[in-house]
């Protein structure tokens, strides 16, 4: 790391403490910068990476809600609204329980940069709370996002922060969150919520953007290399939202998906995923993988284990943070990995990006790979702010060509900045820049 940064990111880890997600985050991009302070010194005498690195806003609050037996429970909720410089800030609600302030904080700083890339006027958020979903009813599903919304929707709207989906969020509890939105304040602010039904100001491609997207850029990847995915053998981590639409993207583009996992084990289904069957059971019936091997022939179930076991030229992990280990990517590259781009946040660990770099494999982190989601979000606000719907074909070609810009646009900056492709660099350069650039032009805010 070039000493100038250490100070700073020294002062951003003692004044964060216990937040390891986040350190890991900022440290990540830290790593990327130094050059940047060559060219731009007025970026150190303005202080941008301490004020990037605090948040403009964090909130923390109570939610009480009941069950279906009248027990009453009490969860937190957070949202922290990190950086408005290039529009209202945008980012996903986040029901797991494992959400703490650290893990809302890294997703919202991450999210900073993703949509600066993605070259949308959005700035970076994110939130979320430690209620679990799995389980309940929709019942109580629906009573905990009214409590949740009850606090939120005085932090929220169209010109302020737009909140939409992550784990645990799905089109259920967007549309719960919305109807106690509307209720509170009177007003049919579609543009203050993003992933609604389609029935009701959400916009087409959207439950597929972030899958699509990813494939997409490792699509790109892949050609700069004279490869496609045409062929190639698919692992990919997860079996919700974001695995299922990149799992049927790459068999769409010739490839066979051979794996893929949920939190009891993983799947292997030599004759390729079926994407029908896997959805029927994990979005409609909200079953367990066991389910789809019971019912697939030729497929098998692995309880517990890791999905990086099996071999596959092309990975996509598309699960939780930190997911992927240093171990594991090891043991991708001696089985013959070309390529890696992630679908979630922040899946491969500081080890397993190393480990992909120096053996020379493709790899597209979370904040370029997986910013479909976001931009298709941002289509949405488009859309409601201009009471306009497009054709799903019309949506998706925004979303290729959006994801082939960021590719583009990270692939340069690499090479602009000496290190020829290096997404990880080019991703957090490139997003870094442009916001420091706004931060500047309007003053010390």
């Amino acid at each position: 790391m070039d000493s100038r940064l250490e100070a700073v990111r020294d002062t951003v880890l003692a004044r964060n403490p216990g937040e390891k997600e986040f350190h890991q985050a900022v440290i990540e991009v830290f790593e990327s910068l130094g050059p940047v302070h060559d060219r731009h010194p007025e970026f150190l005498e303005g202080a941008i990476l301490e004020r990037l690195c605090e948040p403009e806003r964090q909130i923390i609050f109570r939610v009480p809600w009941t069950d279906d037996a009248g027990r009453v429970h009490v969860n937190r909720g957070f949202r922290v609204e990190f950086n408005s410089a290039l529009g209202p800030y945008k980012g996903g609600l986040r029901f797991h329980p494992s959400v703490y302030l650290g893990i809302v904080k890294f997703l919202g700083f991450e999210q900073i940069f993703k949509n600066a890339l993605t070259g949308m006027p959005i700035g970076g958020g994110k939130g979320g709370s430690d209620f679990d979903p799995r389980g309940r009813s929709d019942a109580e599903i629906m009573r905990f996002c009214q409590s949740f919304m009850t606090e939120l929707y005085r932090h929220i709207g169209e010109y302020t922060d737009v909140p939409a989906g992550d784990i645990g969020v799905g089109g259920r509890e967007i549309g719960y969150l919305f109807g106690q939105y509307k209720r509170i304040t009177n007003r049919y602010e579609s543009g203050v919520l993003t992933g609604k039904g389609i029935s009701w100001g959400g916009s087409l491609v959207r439950p597929e953007a972030t899958g699509y997207g990813t494939v997409i850029f490792a699509q790109e990847m892949l050609k700069t290399r004279g490869a496609s995915f045409d062929g190639q053998r698919v692992v990919v981590s997860g079996s919700g939202n974001v695995a299922i639409h990149a799992i049927a993207k790459a068999q769409s583009l010739g490839a066979t998906v051979v794996a893929c996992s949920d939190s009891a084990g993983y799947i292997v289904d030599e004759a390729g995923i079926d994407v029908g069957l896997l959805s029927q059971i994990k979005e409609v019936e909200r079953g367990r993988l066991t389910e789809y091997a019971a019912r697939r022939p030729g497929a098998s179930h692995v309880a517990g284990g890791s999905v990086w076991d099996v071999n596959g030229t092309v990975a996509l992990p598309c699960a939780t943070q930190n997911e992927l280990d240093g171990d594991a990517a090891a043991k991708l590259v001696s089985n013959g990995l070309i390529a890696v781009a992630e679908g979630a946040n922040m899946p491969s660990t500081r080890s397993a990006v190393s480990v992909f770099q120096e053996a020379g494999i493709l790899f597209g982190p979370g904040k370029a790979a997986n910013a479909g989601g976001v931009a298709t979000s941002a289509l949405e606000m488009q859309q409601n702010a201009s009471r306009d719907s497009w054709s799903f074909e019309h949506t998706e070609q925004r979303l290729t060509e959006i994801m082939v810009g960021i590719h583009d646009r990270c692939a340069a900056t690499a090479e602009e900045y000496g290190a020829p492709g290096n997404y990880v660099v080019g991703a957090n350069i490139g997003g870094f820049v442009k916001v420091a650039d706004a931060m500047l032009a309007q003053g010390l805010i």
